[in-house]
């Protein structure tokens, strides 16, 4: 079960960096990504690799970047210029291709306000 952690309080504005510490190899994972969930709303996909593909949610484009250890296993999730819209829980997701695998994190919450 992949293990986050960085999440917190911050003011529009600021930055965060969020980590996602897995068992697998963080290089040859199928799918490894961030998902969040705001207060009262569905989870969506932020941003995430697929098949070595990276992908980002157009609400974070430029403003958030993935970045793996492949030392660690972690998947960061760098987070700038934050914004209120961002509150939300952010949930780590890693996947096999076939599903032989799938696992989400117990989620980390961020919370963008003045």
């Amino acid at each position: 079960q992949p293990v986050e952690s960085g999440g917190g309080l911050v003011q529009p504005g600021e930055s965060l960096r969020l980590s996602c510490t897995t068992s697998f190899s963080i290089g040859t994972i199928y799918l490894v990504g961030w998902y969040r969930q705001p207060p009262g709303g569905q989870r969506e996909l932020v941003a995430g690799i697929i098949n070595e593909n990276y992908s980002y949610d157009d609400s974070v484009k430029g403003r958030f970047t993935l970045f793996r250890d492949y030392a660690k296993n972690t998947l960061y999730l760098q987070m700038n210029t934050l914004r209120p819209e961002d509150t939300a829980v952010y949930f780590c997701h890693v996947s096999g291709k076939w599903g032989e695998y799938d696992y989400w994190g117990q989620g980390t919450q961020v919370t963008v306000s003045s």
